[in-house]
This record gives structure tokens, C-alpha cells and sequence, in this order.
């Protein structure tokens, strides 16, 4: 499998804005790479050694962001039932995948959705959001 470098470069830098977030951590379960807040995972980033297509898995409960995520090519409601409850897996490889920009948007709904309101009001504070 080649490895897409604008593929990684877009993970590293939803990773590093992820992890910028208000009491965000990163943790390895499974051998993927996951950004939490308060225990609960927000963005599912899967392995970063190119062994896989790079992705990423968010949380969407905005009706609008949902259904433009849904129209990234490859993006499809996430694995495990995840799907049923607005989560949704981009890939960052190929033709047509989004800009960082808005993926780091799209994480920064997710990390809305998964957060407790103190850390999202710290988020929005800090002049964010």
C-alpha cells in the first residue's frame, strides 16, 4: 500500500487540533489512535503507520454537517451500530476528500457533542468555536 502523503498530513493536523481542545487526551485502544475528553472517545483517527487507508470517525448531530460529511467520497456511516447515532467515517485519501479545515471543523462538532458544557464553554472562552 503507497502511502498518501497529503493523507497524513491531514491526520496530523486533525490529531493536533484535537488534541488542542479543552481536556483532550489521546489513547490507544484497539492499536488505533483516539482523541477522548472526560473518557469518551470524540474522533476515532485509526492507525497512522499506513498499514490501513487513513480515516477519521466523527460524531455529527448536526443534521446539515452530517448529511455533508455523508457526500465526502468514501464517507460512510460508522461501523459497530455507530452509525445510528450520527457518527460517520471520512477517509482522508483520494480525490475529493475534505480540506483539514473543515475536518478540523467537523472534529470540533464531534468534541461539541461528546463534552461536558464546562469544557465546551472553556472552548468557547478561549475564543474557538
Amino acid at each position: 500500500m503507497t502511502v498518501d502523503r497529503n493523507a497524513l498530513k491531514k491526520r496530523a493536523k486533525v490529531r493536533e487540533f484535537a488534541l488542542g481542545l479543552p481536556g483532550a487526551v489521546e489513547e490507544f485502544p484497539w492499536g488505533e489512535s483516539v482523541a477522548k475528553v472526560g473518557r469518551k472517545v470524540f474522533v476515532f483517527l485509526g492507525v497512522g503507520d499506513g498499514s490501513h487507508p487513513p480515516g477519521m470517525t466523527v460524531k455529527l448531530t448536526d443534521e446539515a454537517a452530517h448529511a455533508h460529511a455523508l457526500t465526502a467520497p468514501g464517507a460512510e456511516p460508522a461501523g459497530y451500530g455507530l452509525g445510528r447515532a450520527g457518527w460517520v467515517r471520512v477517509p482522508l485519501a483520494g480525490q475529493g476528500v475534505p480540506a483539514a479545515e473543515l475536518l478540523c471543523n467537523w472534529v470540533e462538532e464531534s468534541y461539541r457533542a461528546i463534552a461536558p458544557k464546562r469544557l465546551t464553554a472553556e472552548l468557547d472562552a478561549g475564543g474557538r468555536g
